[in-house]
């Protein structure tokens, strides 16, 4: 799933594309909006709001989107606009101004909504880790009050928004702490750090199409623990591994090398586990999807 400084890049890039410029074709194929036409009006911003996209328009309107795990807005110069990306059945949404047209695809969400409504669908997030919102104390708060282990505390984007389980995992792995840890255990020190950590890798990553931890933008050499279960750990040389955190139904992935981080975590059975891509046994629920 598209992270904060994903969604934060694509909300610049579509408001450098459509600021300030009027509307010149709108197609909104979501069963609750498709017949709603923006033509005519003009874009005011788009701007993110932890993983999701508010593109306000005038007339006190917003469309707001969520990509979820497959999702992306695509820019085409609307002169020579792809007559194929009109047909695909991946189009979720066309907003065209006169030179560049953005293109939904495979949207998780799409809503219109009165602009002063926003808060009914983004008004439950935490503050936002690369917002003009940004509390440092408030997710401080809320992540020592969640009585969820700490990895699941910090995917919780009531309690701060932004994070998935790319910048949990390497947040975690960098401090050494257990994900299965719970927050009140561990201090509002710990914790303050995992969300400095948190911020400060996420505010460098927005201004880099390429997300690293590491420093290093080769392949295969960008993140410490995550999507390298059955690897060496870059620290200490042992296995990373892969277990699940969360409730049933909502179980998301995280990777950590228990040498470094306290043992093996309490949905980890200790089996074997292969590099990812290669015929692994993976824990029990677990999907090749990471996001």
């Amino acid at each position: 799933m598209p992270e904060g400084d994903t969604v934060w890049r694509t909300a610049q890039r579509l408001h450098a594309a459509l600021a300030g410029k009027p509307i010149t074709e709108s197609d909104l194929r979501w069963p609750s909006i498709s017949t709603v036409d923006l033509t005519g009006r003009a874009t005011l911003e788009v701007r993110s709001r932890g993983k999701h996209l508010l593109h306000r328009v005038d007339g006190g309107l917003t469309l707001h989107s969520h990509l979820r795990m497959e999702g992306q807005w695509r820019l085409e110069a609307t002169a020579t606009l792809p007559a194929r990306w009109r047909r695909s059945s991946d189009l979720r949404a066309l907003v065209a101004a006169a030179d560049w047209a953005a293109l939904g695809l495979r949207l998780g969400m799409l809503d219109l909504v009165p602009t002063a409504r926003e808060s009914e669908l983004v008004g439950h997030l935490g503050p936002d880790v690369l917002g003009p919102d940004w509390d440092r104390e408030v997710a401080v708060a809320n992540v020592l009050a969640c009585p969820a282990p700490v990895g699941q505390a910090l995917l919780d984007q009531r309690n701060l928004a932004g994070l998935g389980t790319l910048w949990t995992a390497e947040t975690l792995f960098i401090e050494q702490v257990h994900p299965w840890a719970v927050p009140a255990d561990l201090g509002p020190d710990v914790v303050g750090r995992l969300v400095d950590r948190a911020h400060r890798l996420l505010g460098r990553a927005r201004l880099d199409a390429v997300q690293t931890s590491t420093g290093s933008r080769r392949p295969g050499e960008t993140a410490y623990v995550h999507a390298r279960s059955g690897r060496p750990c870059r620290r200490c040389g042992g296995l990373v591994r892969v277990a699940m955190t969360g409730p049933p139904t909502r179980e998301r992935t995280i990777f950590y090398c228990p040498a470094c981080q306290g043992g093996l975590g309490p949905t980890d059975d200790g089996a074997r586990q292969v590099p990812l891509g290669s015929q692994a046994r993976r824990p029990p629920g677990a999907s090749r999807r990471s996001g």
